[in-house]
């Protein structure tokens, strides 16, 4: 039979996963091959693994509360180490906006759907805002340069990741108002489908485990890992190199202590009315994947 994996960028295990061997070779001794599938926007993935497109996928912490919400019978896999430094919430150093509380009443460009909702909307919580009232969520537009809007005050802040972070901290004058990790772990989240889990669980351990060997190559080789995004997905490598190298590249066991962590994100959503319904993130944990999970990674390290 041949598993397939969804990729999209924004999930760099995934992304370099897809260029390695690994996954044929943890998935041969199970008599099994791998397939991967690729799309842009990783929101979709509890859709294509509710629809057979995909049987494994990886994402922000977003995407598989809002895949629960729509009613996907999902379960958490595996997730990464905490990532404070993948993103951050820019002003403009010499702007109007000194707090989040000065937020209200302006727009706030992030990718919506994703770990920056999950960002925004805990940061607004907090000082008692509300995401998509007090503040307003615009989604970046293909070739804007979301920097030059920020500077010329079209927008009072703008969630960057990554090489665009990188590149934000390069040129200069703006501020990081909220970094990741002062609000939120921002966890690479990895899930599939109950069936998969509970009838396969070898196989999300050998899923887990090349996973792992591709984190493990990543780390080793910064160098090559940032020349294919800068080559694949733009920007400079320089950039790339400074962004894959801030992140921990060392994946875990979904643990109730995750759980946890994303039943509060949920309950934020559905306050401000970002899912329409109170969720148990519970409901999406199998700790029976725990242990077989934990094993395939140490190995794979």
């Amino acid at each position: 039979m041949t598993v397939t994996l969804g990729v999209h960028a924004s999930n760099p295990s995934l992304y370099y996963l897809a260029r390695l061997p690994y996954l044929d070779e943890e998935l041969a001794p199970l008599g099994e091959t791998g397939a991967f599938h690729h799309y842009k926007d990783g929101t979709r993935t509890g859709a294509l693994l509710a629809d057979g497109t995909i049987d494994f996928g990886g994402t922000g912490s977003t995407p598989p509360i809002t895949a629960q919400a729509a009613g996907h019978d999902l379960v958490y896999a595996a997730v990464s180490a905490p990532r404070p430094d993948h993103g951050a919430l820019l002003v403009l150093d010499s702007g109007p906006v000194k707090a989040v509380a000065d937020l209200k009443g302006g727009t706030v460009v992030l990718g919506i759907g994703s770990w920056q909702t999950h960002l925004l909307a805990k940061a607004l919580d907090a000082q008692g805002l509300s995401y998509g009232e007090d503040v307003t969520p615009a989604r970046p537009e293909a070739g804007v340069d979301q920097a030059a809007r920020l500077r010329d005050g079209e927008i009072l802040g703008w969630i960057a990741q990554g090489a665009e972070l990188a590149a934000a901290r390069r040129s200069g004058g703006f501020r990081e108002l909220v970094r990741t990790g002062d609000v939120i772990t921002d966890r690479s989240v990895f899930f599939t489908r109950r069936d998969f889990a509970t009838d396969r669980p070898e196989v999300v351990a050998a899923i887990a485990a090349a996973l792992g060997r591709a984190d493990a190559w990543a780390a080793a080789h910064p160098e090559e890992a940032a020349a294919v995004a800068a080559e694949e997905l733009g920007g400079e490598a320089a950039d790339w190199r400074a962004a894959l190298t801030a992140l921990p590249w060392r994946l875990e066991p979904a643990t109730a202590g995750f759980v946890a962590e994303q039943q509060e994100a949920a309950d934020i959503f559905h306050r401000v009315g970002f899912v329409d319904r109170a969720l148990t993130v519970a409901d999406a944990h199998l700790p029976a994947l725990e242990g077989p999970v934990a094993a395939a990674l140490a190995k794979a390290v």
